[in-house]
């Protein structure tokens, strides 16, 4: 009976859960499936398009995120030259040490050294933000479900609160956010950057490009992992074949022999 009873509770306790996820998930607006061509098996990433994502980060996301784990040694032959790279890295300086006095000292930036970030520290970042610290970036794509729809539709889906949908002050509408209101104001802007190529700079475009950069830098190996499978695959059909053709070939006489028993 008490066994009966402890089930019954289970049941509607999950019943309620269940339901208060539903609800939950209502409210928040799903990305649709776009095309990406680099997710292809034997797609690579498209190297302008990475340069122009790597410009909007520069010039846009960077003053407020960070991505810690990419080096500038990491973006050559990428989206840019050696050249490019040292000449952007310089006008960066990052504090090294301690030096023979046992003093901290800045310095430019080499290629060794990672991608700056906007702030010092977790503290600083909250200050600047209103309580609200801007995430990394660096594997920001391989973090959320459907990682570059999910971005593409974050970064161009801001629109005005539905009647009903009350959002606080210093928060902005996105229904792709969970709970609808997200601290960062639309980053974007038609024509917020100047693209070398001439390429126009749309909201949809520069989402794109920074999607398609973010997810390199998520996956940076993604394209030599690619290239290597393809190798194993073509040397695992071969030594298949071989293998085959081997079997047949030793055991072809086997089972082609006549056995004829003698009394």
């Amino acid at each position: 009976m008490a066994l009966a009873a402890a089930s019954t509770t289970t049941a509607a306790l999950s019943l309620l859960n269940s339901q208060s996820a539903a609800k939950c998930d209502d409210e928040i607006l799903h990305a649709p499936t776009y095309p990406w061509d680099h997710l292809g098996l034997i797609s690579s990433y498209d190297c302008a398009a990475l340069r122009r994502g790597f410009q909007v980060y520069r010039q846009v996301c960077a003053t407020c995120h960070s991505i810690e784990r990419i080096h500038y040694r990491e973006l050559v032959g990428v989206t840019h030259t050696t050249e490019e790279l040292l000449e952007m890295a310089s006008e960066v300086d990052v504090m090294d040490g301690p030096n023979d006095e046992g003093e901290m000292f800045e310095r430019p930036a080499k290629l060794a050294d990672p991608l700056p970030r906007p702030y010092q520290n977790e503290e600083q970042g909250r200050m600047a933000n209103g309580g609200a610290l801007p995430p990394d970036l660096t594997l920001m794509v391989k973090a959320r479900h459907a990682g570059q729809d999910y971005l593409f539709s974050l970064l161009t889906g801001y629109c005005e609160a539905p009647v009903g949908k009350d959002v606080l002050p210093g928060l902005y509408y996105n229904p792709y956010f969970p709970g609808g209101a997200i601290a960062m104001p639309p980053p974007l802007n038609d024509d917020g950057v100047e693209y070398e190529d001439g390429t126009p700079a749309t909201i949809s475009q520069q989402a794109r490009d920074v999607v398609q950069f973010l997810n390199w830098c998520a996956e940076p190996e993604a394209d030599t992992r690619k290239k290597e499978a393809l190798t194993y695959f073509t040397v695992l059909g071969i030594t298949a074949l071989m293998t085959g053709y081997y079997k047949r070939f030793k055991f072809s006489p086997l089972k082609t022999r006549t056995i004829t028993y003698v009394k």
